[in-house]
């Protein structure tokens, strides 16, 4: 059996970084995540290093642009990595985005250093279509994929297939044989999975099969509402601030779910009856996310047969009439001012996701403190994150310390799990029990303890049922 190195992903929802062991020479690389929240320790830089060996790493493969799993990839160049980036053709127009903000934030704000690691990231990436079948040892960086069989000791094939979890995320299957014995062996990373009636992208389709999985389990202890009430959710979740006459600060990372909350909202206000709505600003106030949303419109060809649907109507998803996209910075604090101030109802969506960072930040010290105001969670809250401590102390009254600034939380805190990225309990058993070959091993990645073990407990009760055995790691 294969081995499989965790360099991080294994027992928290950060820093995913998985190393498949081929043979003494060889190995593969898959996501190489930032940690964050508690699961960055207090000495972040030895963190950041990479500690291991990466001699024997023929290819690093990308399954999706969240920091978590690619915030490091600017230290593993620096570590001396020279080999193939592959990724599918969505994501390579995305990560060279992604890897400039985090060489910003957390490396270097070096303009002639950044160009360098983007010139050098360029050079490595290589984009493949989804659902076809490569030879490790034939991918070329100087250009693309060849189709020439491989002349190694060994045969290695990956191939990419769509996870549904942002637009380019995929899941990973690797094909290992070894010529001397003929054994085979198929190993599959599921990435971050999405769910069904996710907005804008397709559901991910399970693998035919593999003998190791591993697997993600944000949401293994949970089963997200009915995701497609989500938009009367979302609606009325909207309409109880707005009544206030105040704003709605949604916290969402740049990449994923501010489109698909636009694509909702676009929903919300195409079929609204009401003035209130048809007039209702919606703010991107993140460069980054405007930067994203427009690559998005550039990848329409990825977009599921609904969105598709709605651009031949010649409707815009992702660019309509009440949306508008703060820049520079001077315009940010002139419109958390204000905002703060007028009590004019407006919808807010800006990074950071976890409000770990950004410039969501500023809002939450500016409205936090007033009923008035409303902070919609859509997406995951990491242990340790401000955003976690909004969300579990915030219906209570309590407060929250920011930016060293202890402030009480009286503004409204709403939460809407529908609108997870991730699959939930039920979706990550089904991608399994969907499989015509059952994997014998499961390692489970990417969830808190308690997550990981509800789900170990339901793939071992599945698994009985069958009378298939199963070793499942978490």
């Amino acid at each position: 059996m294969l081995e499989i190195i965790h360099h991080g992903g294994a027992t928290g929802v950060t820093g995913s970084c998985h190393q498949l062991i081929l043979n003494k020479q060889e190995s593969l690389l898959v996501d190489c995540g930032l940690f964050q929240g508690e699961d960055a320790t207090k000495d972040a830089f030895e963190q950041l290093q990479i500690e291991f060996d990466i001699s024997t790493v023929k290819a690093l493969i990308i399954t999706h642009v969240h920091i978590d799993h690619v915030g490091r990839l600017p230290y593993l160049l620096a570590a001396g990595f020279t080999g193939p980036i592959i990724c599918s053709i969505p994501t390579a127009k995305l990560l060279p985005l992604v890897i400039e903000d985090a060489l910003k934030i957390g490396f270097t704000r070096n303009a002639q250093l950044i160009e360098r690691f983007q010139a050098q990231l360029e050079k490595q990436i290589v984009s493949v279509p989804y659902g076809k079948w490569q030879n490790i040892d034939n991918v070329n960086i100087e250009s693309d994929v060849s189709s020439h069989s491989g002349v190694g000791t060994n045969i290695t094939r990956v191939k990419l297939k769509r996870a549904g979890h942002i637009l380019g995320s995929s899941y990973v299957e690797v094909s290992y044989q070894d010529k001397a014995t003929g054994e085979k062996q198929r190993v599959v990373f599921s990435g971050d999975l999405g769910a069904p009636y996710a907005p804008l992208l397709p559901a991910p389709q399970s693998p035919y099969g593999c003998d190791q999985l591993v697997l993600e389990s944000t949401y293994g202890n949970r089963i997200h509402p009915d995701r497609r009430q989500r938009r009367s959710t979302l609606k009325a979740a909207i309409e109880q601030a707005l009544a206030n006459g105040g704003t709605v600060m949604v916290p969402a990372f740049s990449i994923g779910r501010t489109q698909e909350l636009l694509y909702e909202l676009e929903t919300i206000i195409h079929q609204a009856k009401s003035p209130q709505w048809k007039s209702l600003e919606i703010i991107v106030d993140s460069p980054l996310a405007a930067r994203f949303t427009k690559v998005y419109r550039e990848l329409k060809p990825y977009w599921d047969k609904e969105a598709q649907r709605r651009l031949r109507s010649g409707r815009h998803p992702l660019n309509f009439a009440n949306l508008y996209t703060v820049d520079s910075h001077e315009e940010h604090q002139q419109t958390v001012e204000y905002l703060a101030k007028s009590g004019r109802p407006a919808v807010v969506i800006a990074a950071s996701g976890m409000c770990a960072g950004g410039r969501i930040m500023n809002y939450l010290k500016a409205m936090l403190g007033d009923e008035r105001h409303q902070v919609l969670f859509v997406g995951y809250q990491g242990t340790g994150t401000p955003g976690r401590a909004i969300q579990q102390f915030g219906p209570q009254g309590g407060w929250v310390e920011i930016e060293g600034q202890r402030i009480d939380i009286k503004a409204g805190v709403t939460s809407i799990s529908g609108y997870s990225a991730h699959a939930d309990q039920k979706d990550l058993i089904n991608f399994v029990k969907r499989m015509r070959r059952w994997p014998h091993t499961i390692r489970l990645v990417h969830g808190e303890q308690t997550a990981r073990t509800a789900l170990k407990h339901k793939l071992e009760t599945i698994y009985a049922r069958k009378s298939k055995s199963v070793t499942v790691k978490s």
